[in-house]
């Protein structure tokens, strides 16, 4: 449980501070002094947070994994949403990290990094494929922690605003 010690003070709005014992913000603080960013992608930061602070709570190797790696791709759609990315009408569903280089080229590396992982990903939700180590499990944890401060800079960046 996310909960923190009792008699622990709660944390700041907006803290980034990480790991058991503490108490995560779920609050994802929209900055006012700029346009306003689609509300979904707030939303979906906000959920991808959620998702880490529970994720590193998970006993089992595989599911922090699948957490982290789920956590990471709602930061990422969080990017494109906010990007106001067009709707392509009849179009095939697209990978999102696959669409992030396009709206976000700064992310491409992430992306790739990220990517490279959907395989096992997949094969650890269907629990078929290798064990997940407890070490690759907490890499992709740190990682996707990373990569949601990152996103929520995208996303917090003037240039990347566009009313939806």
């Amino acid at each position: 449980m996310p909960c923190g010690a009792v008699g622990e003070a709660p944390a700041p709005q907006g803290s980034t501070e990480r790991g058991k014992g503490t108490i995560m913000s779920s609050a994802v603080v929209a900055p006012s002094s700029v346009a306003p960013v689609a509300p979904m992608a707030w939303g979906l930061l906000a959920q991808a947070k959620r998702g880490l602070a529970a994720a590193e709570w998970e006993a089992a190797s595989v599911d922090r994994f699948t957490a982290a790696y789920s956590s990471a791709r709602r930061a990422a759609a969080a990017v494109v949403a906010a990007a106001g990315r067009p709707h392509r009408g009849r179009a095939r569903p697209t990978s999102v990290w696959l669409l992030l280089p396009t709206v976000a080229p700064e992310l491409a590396e992430w992306a790739a990094f990220f990517a490279a992982h959907s395989t096992r990903h997949a094969a650890a939700q269907a629990g078929i494929g290798d064990k997940i180590s407890a070490r690759a499990a907490d890499d992709l944890l740190r990682q996707s922690w990373q990569f949601l401060d990152l996103a929520e800079r995208a996303i917090s960046a003037p240039h990347a605003r566009r009313t939806a």
